[in-house]
């Protein structure tokens, strides 16, 4: 059903799904970018719907706890995430996909949809200790496209890996560009061009 729903979105909006066959995998951490509209998660889920992947998102466990919204939010595929605790959110995503045997976990690496001077590091560390692959997803509103457009395999190398990720994006169109860092990572050498 949530294929059909996301093929529907995709058309009426008029959208292009471009996710390789040999790429959609059962399980890993996936990152959604560029990030800089609330249309983002809906082409995103739409778009991976369509591709037959069913990501999963933490969200507030308060969302989760209300009566209707909670319901659709878990149907979305919301995890719940209780904030008042000390959560080490890296250690519980590592668990979650170690008892898994398909789970595609969609951390949003930006953490916002305003201009940040870069990324969270939290989906690097999980898809290393869980030893699994980054799934590189995009939005392009300039093609009006959703894809999948590589599958990364960490080498350890946090610096070489996010520059790879950082090329990736490079050409990727986001909705508001000047909401978009395209470093998405600063380096030791140097201070962030936000600074």
């Amino acid at each position: 059903m949530k294929k059909l729903i996301g093929r529907l979105i995709l058309k009426l909006a008029g959208w292009k799904l471009r996710v390789p066959p040999e790429y959609r995998i059962k399980k890993g951490v996936m990152v959604g970018a560029p990030h800089t509209s609330n249309w983002d998660i809906l082409y995103t889920l739409a778009g991976m719907w369509a591709a037959e992947y069913r990501p999963k998102f933490f969200i507030k466990k308060e969302w989760i706890d209300k009566p209707v919204i909670g319901a659709v939010l878990k149907w979305l595929g919301g995890i719940p995430v209780d904030r008042s605790k000390r959560n080490n959110l890296v250690e519980h995503s590592v668990e979650l996909l170690r008892q898994s045997d398909e789970l595609i976990l969609l951390v949003p690496a930006e953490g916002t949809r305003s201009r940040v001077k870069e990324w969270k590091k939290g989906f690097y560390h999980i898809a290393r200790k869980a030893n699994l692959p980054v799934i590189l997803a995009y939005l392009d509103y300039k093609k009006k496209e959703a894809g999948v457009g590589k599958i990364m395999h960490l080498t350890g190398d946090f610096y070489k890996d996010m520059e790879e990720i950082e090329a990736f994006y490079k050409n990727v169109t986001p909705k508001y560009p000047e909401k978009y860092n395209p470093k998405i990572f600063i380096r030791p050498h140097e201070k962030s061009s936000d600074e």
